[in-house]
């Protein structure tokens, strides 16, 4: 190669999303030699396209609803006006907020050589980009994943819409036809049915299949409530039509249904962004899914090679992304002992009302165990915080087995804030007890866990067993 210059690194990266960046920085303030390659966008998926822009979204979908919902305060609000070029600003300003924290300028101030390049693997141990060859002892790979777009008849010959186009569409959409009832496509539906837009959403299955399917239900019917259209069992078979008059029709439980709409969006899942980075060549072994790696997130063929956050192969979220980097970090520097499932991984669907999820489901757990497995729960309909604000759809259930925390969905406002109690007693070990043993402020919705979990103790503590030693007691001198 021409022209190309050669250095060696301690370590390099390709992808700067949350766990490239975040495993850089950490061996970058170990004093370490950090070469990182991004070919696009510094921040990834999730800053650019993802979790950030999407709740800048939201947040606009729910000023845009307050007014329908203030009379129930005694309060009237003239209906929402609602500006498409204002809402993208926001969404604009949010992420040149965040960057920043992102940018190549701070990676560069913290000692990392940053290639805003393309890279690929030349061998075993040597990543390569048009001006720059690193020979490197230890090789990340970080690079992401993006919207899978099924083989549908149709679908290619006509304008689609995903995460990485819909929050910068240049027209507001008229019919937003959503394929997929998963958490983006109900998060997105819901946000454009707020902000005026006709929605219809096409799932193949259960919306939401893998929450609660009491709590996912609780969703449905709310997005249902403010005007989605949302069709259950409903698989795609093929799309037609022109540009801004696109037919998607699908087979139903009833059979044939064709949706006439202005846009289509495609939240099917996600697949990883291997394509370019001549793995062969590297001897890193892969599959469609992502790399093919040990619990640690080592390669399994080439142990120089690790992989972070969607290219790993394992659960698709930005938080799990900055723990795979820990668990780099703490494995290739401090020879710890962490491994990608040391934690249960908590995950939040955030539509209103938010679904939040950790570890086992009830119907999962009494797949897993059979027998012996219990449930403790909390509506808010009975918690005071949630009664003052008139909002009251939900629960926390906790998800037990022999008395053992396995799980926990709680369903309601700030789901995914009141989830981080018992992430925290299910990451730590800690005893169903330490629920219950402290002082939570009243009023609080957070208050709803410590309420689950001592429901679980109730027969125990005020049953016949109970009142009888207490009996025995209050008769001693």
């Amino acid at each position: 190669m021409p022209d190309v210059r050669t250095l060696k690194a301690d370590l390099c990266v390709i992808g700067a999303g949350s766990g490239g960046l975040s495993a850089a920085a950490g061996a970058a303030m170990l004093g370490l030699k950090v070469v990182l390659f991004e070919k696009h966008e510094m921040g990834g998926d999730c800053l650019n396209y993802g979790c950030v822009p999407s709740k800048a979204l939201l947040s606009c979908a729910k000023a845009a609803h307050a007014p329908s919902e203030a009379a129930r305060y005694g309060v009237t609000l003239a209906p929402a006006t609602v500006d498409w070029n204002g809402v993208k600003a926001h969404i604009r300003k949010t992420i040149e907020t965040i960057a920043p924290v992102d940018s190549q300028q701070r990676f560069e101030g913290l000692g990392c050589t940053v290639i805003r390049e393309a890279a690929r693997f030349e061998d075993r141990d040597t990543v390569v980009s048009d001006t720059t060859r690193v020979k490197a002892r230890r090789i990340i790979v970080a690079t992401g994943s993006r919207a899978f777009i099924p083989p549908i008849p149709g679908l290619a010959d006509l304008p689609y819409l995903t995460n990485e186009t819909i929050f910068s569409l240049p027209e507001f959409p008229q019919h937003l036809v959503v394929l997929g009832g998963g958490p983006i496509g109900l998060e997105l539906a819901q946000a454009f049915v707020r902000l005026g837009a006709k929605v219809t959403v096409l799932e193949m299955g259960r919306a939401l299949a893998r929450a609660d399917e009491g709590h996912a239900k609780l969703a449905v019917e709310t997005l249902r409530g403010e005007g989605v259209t949302l069709l259950e069992g409903h698989k795609v078979t093929r799309v037609s039509g022109d540009p801004g008059r696109i037919t998607v029709h699908a087979q139903g439980p009833g059979g044939e249904t064709a949706v006439q709409g202005s846009h289509i969006l495609v939240a099917l899942g996600r697949g990883a962004v291997l394509d370019g980075l001549d793995l062969d060549k590297g001897g890193v072994a892969h599959t469609s899914a992502g790399l093919t790696v040990s619990e640690t997130l080592r390669s399994k063929s080439n142990p120089r090679v690790w992989a972070l956050g969607d290219a790993a192969g394992r659960e698709q979220f930005t938080h799990v992304a900055g723990w795979h980097a820990s668990v780099f970090i703490r494995r290739a520097f401090f020879k710890q002992g962490s491994t990608a499932a040391s934690l249960p991984v908590p995950s939040v669907t955030y539509t209103s009302p938010e679904i939040a999820q950790i570890g086992l489901t009830e119907a999962e757990a009494r797949r897993t165990f059979g027998g012996g497995v219990k449930t403790s729960a909390f509506p808010f309909h009975d918690n005071d915080r949630a009664i003052a604000e008139g909002r009251t759809l939900g629960e926390a259930k906790l998800v037990l087995h022999r008395g053992k925390l396995v799980g926990a969905s709680i369903a309601g406002d700030g789901a995914g804030d009141i989830l981080q109690l018992v992430s925290i007693a299910m990451s730590n070990g800690l005893k169903l007890t330490a629920l219950t043993n402290f002082i939570s402020p009243y009023p609080t919705r957070a208050e709803a866990v410590k309420r689950a979990a001592s429901a679980y103790f109730t027969p125990s503590v005020f049953g016949k067993p109970a009142r009888t030693l207490v009996g025995f007691l209050q008769r001693l001198p």
